[in-house]
């Protein structure tokens, strides 16, 4: 860990006020965010039936030139309730610059000069890996795991036996590829978290590479969990995962070196104005 520098403790001593003054504060970032949630929600509501459409392209592709190319609801509110979960998740996505601004300006004042140094990049990277994990998701997995489950599909009475048809649900649809854009697009996060633990020294690269195999057994393991039940789904997941854990380990690295490069330049400037002070004391001296 990092320890803070007497100008940094300083700094954060003048930022100190009392308890209710800190309630007001969070009071005031809390409704700030949940008005923006709820501007962003209607906006992503209001366009839902078109949100909704593009959501199910790859289903569209796959489905295209069969007589079964179509959604179906089976209850009165489901397509309503669905179009209520998009304007939650696309307000949630819209209004997150804006809510993460909210907590950076609550809690940036509690922190040490390093360590908002180190969350503000950090901060600014996270919807940029999310957009990329969950772009991941629609464009590589998604159309592959509805081809893989479609190839169950049986034609009409063979040899007696019924044929079994895909009738895709509107709801349970929408829950698949909702589930799958934020399992990716939280699972790309993984060099954020650890670039920020070893930005404010918890963790270190040795730590990351001793930890390696029990890392690739437990995001195996989570990928098994949050992708559809067959093998190359959850490879799917797993390959990005490992390769973004090896990225994060370099990452680590990188950041050490500059660490290293900044105490030693650091430490030559403070050991150059000692001696400039020292040779000025002797010089007075004589």
């Amino acid at each position: 860990m990092i320890s803070p520098s007497p100008e940094d403790e300083a700094a954060l001593d003048a930022t100190k006020a009392p308890l209710m003054e800190h309630l007001i504060e969070l009071r005031k970032r809390l409704i700030y965010s949940v008005l923006s949630f709820a501007v962003a929600f209607a906006i992503a509501f209001s366009s839902a039936k078109y949100i909704y459409a593009f959501l199910t392209i790859p289903l569209a592709n796959a489905l295209a030139g069969t007589p079964d190319a179509h959604l179906i609801f089976t209850a009165l509110g489901e397509v309503f309730f669905a179009y209520v979960k998009i304007g939650m998740f696309g307000g949630l996505c819209l209004a997150f610059p804006f809510i993460a601004g909210q907590i950076w300006m609550f809690i940036a004042p509690g922190l040490y000069k390093h360590e908002r140094n180190a969350f503000l990049p950090f901060l600014l990277a996270t919807p940029f890996c999310f957009i990329v994990g969950a772009g991941f998701a629609y464009y590589v997995l998604l159309p592959y795991a509805i081809h893989f489950f479609i190839g169950f599909q049986t034609p009409g009475v063979v040899n007696g036996a019924l044929g079994i048809q895909l009738q895709a649900k509107v709801s349970e649809y929408l829950d698949l590829v909702m589930k799958l854009l934020f399992a990716f697009g939280f699972a790309f996060q993984l060099p954020v978290l650890l670039s920020l633990l070893g930005k404010v020294g918890i963790i270190t690269s040795a730590q990351l590479r001793s930890a390696r195999r029990f890392a690739i057994v437990g995001m195996t393991a989570v990928a098994a969990v949050i992708t559809p039940p067959d093998p190359v789904s959850m490879l799917a997941l797993a390959v990005p995962m490992w390769g973004l854990y090896e990225i994060s380990v370099w990452l680590v690295v990188w950041i050490e070196r500059n660490r290293a490069r900044d105490a030693a330049a650091r430490e030559a400037t403070e050991a150059a104005a000692a001696s400039t002070e020292s040779a000025g004391t002797d010089v007075t001296k004589q």
